[in-house]
């Protein structure tokens, strides 16, 4: 119970917050939820992080406006140092097995780790699936979903994503 008015209390002071400033004080309000987020990170006060799973935040990165961070319970969400997160991006470590004998097609509940790897540039409005490991110093084009794991060096685009150029 205390845990829930805790997460609810930091959320709330979050989003009260100036959109790009007051980075130090979002540090401190999730550090205080668990989450390790390292210096100089920059998280805008739109950003919805959500889950009882682990946040693991490196030195130097930008988590751009209405992004949303999903982490789901006994899993984690790694994101690496000096990485870009541009605006309406999705990160979520939960699906759903295929049921196509129920009466609904979503079945069991899963969660699976999301890594995304040092230097790396994730375009606006992509989409980041269970179970990815972006590597370094790439870029997801905007727009892209990333249902595979990413090699480092890789400019990757589109839906789903594929390869478009070695850096």
């Amino acid at each position: 119970m205390f845990e829930s008015i805790k997460r609810i209390l930091v959320r709330t002071l979050v989003c009260i917050l100036p959109e790009t400033r007051a980075f130090s004080f979002k540090r401190i309000l999730y550090r205080m939820l668990g989450y390790k987020i390292a210096k100089n990170v920059r998280i805008c006060s739109s950003v919805k992080i959500v889950g009882h799973g682990m946040l693991i935040v490196g030195e130097n990165t930008w988590i751009g406006l209405d992004c949303t961070i999903i982490a789901g319970r006994g899993t984690a969400i790694t994101i690496g140092k000096n990485v870009d997160i541009a605006p309406q991006v999705y990160i979520g470590t939960g699906t759903h097995e295929i049921n196509t004998t129920g009466e609904r097609m979503a079945g069991k509940g899963i969660n699976k780790n999301i890594t995304i790897k040092d230097g790396t540039w994730i375009g606006a409005r992509s989409i980041i699936l269970p179970g990815v490991t972006i590597g370094n110093m790439c870029i997801v084009a905007a727009g892209s979903v990333v249902n595979k794991s990413v090699e480092s060096y890789k400019l990757v685009g589109g839906v789903p994503v594929r390869e478009l150029k070695k850096l």
